[in-house]
């Protein structure tokens, strides 16, 4: 028996975000485990869709056979609580949840309430949630009436990777990886290391710059305005090769993030051994261990700076904190594991 569903996903699968490159390699793995996938393309615009990229959207995923089970990813079924509902009249429907719309940064109370309300509206038919944190898990019971016999985690794999080179003198690299969107905090570690000029680091960030402009505008103005250019490398979206090297060359990785439902380039940058200076946001502090970094709280930035004055200051406990994140990635899922627990969902949900 042919094991088939569809996937369907917004925008263009290729794009250089955590949440695609799990959608991207869980898709994979799937595939391996003898699913066959349907790739449904729901189009451009999400999570703030027009009303014509709404219907196009609808028309997509109506065009799934009838009974065939439909994966939306929560990027588009937040946003179309009426495709939903329709899908879910005679399709077993699946929600992939990676963090809530409502807890995007930047939203005003009324923008963030009716995302909310859409949310809850649009996860009720699931038959099967599966989200990439417990954090998020926990989340989507307490506020968006999702029942936890619906709620599936499967976190995002890990590979094996080589540990990054050793720096035990000179300029300390710093890293962060994420989209420029104001939810992943750049303003906060902007700031943050404009207090620490008498210290040698050096930062370099790569992610997309196309998802917020105003964002990628208050970066470029916030490294102008604090005279940190020629200590700020601001690369954009990277082939992941690219990413590859960067995270061989990190001596730190840094986030100051409002928000993660998981966070893939945290893991990440623990398999490689790599500290992380971040936040106790979200599903972060479940991710990193306490020994493997240094969280402190969202939009603190003094607190955010003093930790990555400690963290650049003090070789030996870069150290320390370089073995414990090797330690925690011997503990992270494989993405073979992540699939089997994504499988099992699909087939519960039939």
């Amino acid at each position: 028996m042919v094991r088939r569903v569809a996937f369907a996903v917004p925008g263009d699968l290729a794009t250089p975000t955590g949440g695609y490159a799990y959608d991207r390699r869980m898709i994979a793995e799937l595939e391996r485990l003898g699913w066959q996938i349907d790739v449904v393309g729901l189009g451009d615009g999400f999570p703030r869709p027009s009303d014509a990229q709404r219907v196009t959207a609808l028309a997509a995923l109506m065009n799934i056979p009838a009974g065939r089970a439909v994966v939306i990813d929560g990027l588009a079924l937040g946003v179309l609580p009426d495709a939903a509902q329709q899908v879910a009249v005679d399709r077993p429907l699946i929600a992939l949840v990676h963090h809530p719309l409502a807890f995007e940064s930047g939203l005003s109370p009324a923008q963030a309430d009716a995302m909310r309300a859409s949310e809850r509206t649009a996860l009720a038919p699931a038959r099967r949630v599966i989200v990439t944190s417990p954090a998020t898990a926990r989340v989507l019971a307490a506020e968006f009436g999702v029942a936890e016999s619906r709620i599936v985690v499967a976190l995002p794999g890990n590979d094996p990777m080589p540990p990054a080179k050793a720096n035990d003198g000179g300029t300390i690299r710093l890293l962060a990886i994420g989209s420029i969107v104001p939810r992943k905090g750049f303003d906060v570690l902007i700031a943050a290391l404009a207090t620490l000029t008498d210290l040698p680091w050096h930062l370099t960030i790569a992610g997309d710059r196309t998802r917020n402009s105003k964002a990628a505008a208050q970066l470029d103005a916030d490294i102008a305005r604090l005279n940190l250019a020629s200590r700020v490398t601001v690369l954009g979206a990277v082939p992941d090769e690219r990413i590859a090297e960067l995270y061989a060359d990190a001596d730190l990785f840094t986030l100051a993030s409002r928000y993660e439902g998981y966070g893939m380039a945290f893991s990440e940058a623990l398999a490689r051994g790599i500290p992380v200076i971040a936040t106790t946001a979200g599903a972060i502090p479940e991710t990193v261990p306490a020994d493997a970094g240094l969280l402190v709280p969202p939009d603190d930035i003094a607190a955010f700076a003093a930790a990555l004055r400690h963290a650049i200051s003090d070789p030996d406990e870069r150290h320390c904190m370089a073995a414990a994140a090797r330690e925690a990635a011997l503990k992270l899922p494989t993405w073979q594991a992540s699939a089997k627990l994504f499988s099992d969902a699909l087939e519960a949900a039939q």
